[in-house]
């Protein structure tokens, strides 16, 4: 089995790091094809972000369905079976669903489920306060805001966390603290790729899960692999219709293949 996992940012540290996540929870025999966008913003922090990211996201994802990516670690080598978008936005879900014909998994709902199968109340922790509204508006979206009881930012930008010399760390504990205590969090899903590799010692250090997303959508993108599984392509999820696109944005426009 042969997973896309895309960044949809341009920061190459965090692309390997979350691949290093889905690695360690990957089953023996499945390969994860780390790809870090190749146009777009350094992190994804809020619309403007999230929407100039979409070009390099979607680019990603077409030449891995046709087998043709270059980035990453040896390319792509061949077609691939399912898709990680590895930004706790879900950003270009969408979007990526309808261009892909393999499964697509964002970290973020994967987090999610993952986080209502464990806990009654789960708090989502994440990093800056502008993404709060982003990651409120997908929960509602995926039913499950309910089920989460705070979302809490810790004021640490996603550049932050590649700087080993930063406080992120602590501030990150410091808000699961809260989350838990003020909160009556029982477990706490981290929002931000960038942090994949603080999951298990944070659950250690609080006594309670703490949910990496890119983990967790390793583990559904294997399990929709595994059961013959791909996105209904009735409804929203249709192959996007032929038709021109123009100026930048030309080697973009469906071509129906």
């Amino acid at each position: 089995m042969r997973i896309h996992l895309i960044n949809p940012n341009t920061t190459a540290s965090m692309t390997e790091k979350a691949a290093a996540a889905a690695r360690m929870v990957a089953s023996p025999g499945t390969q994860i094809v780390a790809v870090t966008s190749s146009m777009g913003p350094a992190s994804i922090e809020g619309f403007y972000d999230d929407a100039l990211a979409l070009p390099g996201l979607l680019a990603a994802i077409a030449a891995a369905e046709q087998g043709t990516g270059k980035q990453g670690v040896g390319g792509i080598g061949g077609p691939v079976d399912a898709h990680i978008i590895a930004c706790f936005d879900d950003t270009g879900l969408d979007a990526a669903r309808t261009l892909a014909r393999a499964p697509v998994v964002g970290i973020g709902e994967a987090g999610f489920h993952l986080a209502s199968l464990i806990a009654h109340r789960f708090a989502v922790v994440t990093t800056l306060a502008r993404s709060v509204p982003v990651i409120e508006a997908n929960l509602a979206r995926y039913g499950l805001l309910a089920r989460c009881c705070a979302i809490r930012a810790s004021d640490v930008a996603v550049l932050e966390l590649e700087d080993p010399a930063s406080d992120a760390r602590g501030r990150i504990s410091d808000e699961i603290g809260r989350a838990i205590r003020a909160d009556k969090a029982e477990a706490i899903v981290l929002g931000c790729a960038g942090m994949a590799d603080l999951a298990r010692s944070l659950s250690v250090q609080h006594g309670v899960p703490v949910i990496d997303g890119v983990a967790s959508a390793v583990t559904l993108a294997e399990g929709l692999v595994r059961t013959g599984l791909a996105t209904s392509k009735l409804g929203p999820y249709a192959a996007p219709r032929v038709k021109p696109y123009a100026g930048r944005l030309a080697d973009f426009a469906p071509r129906g293949d």
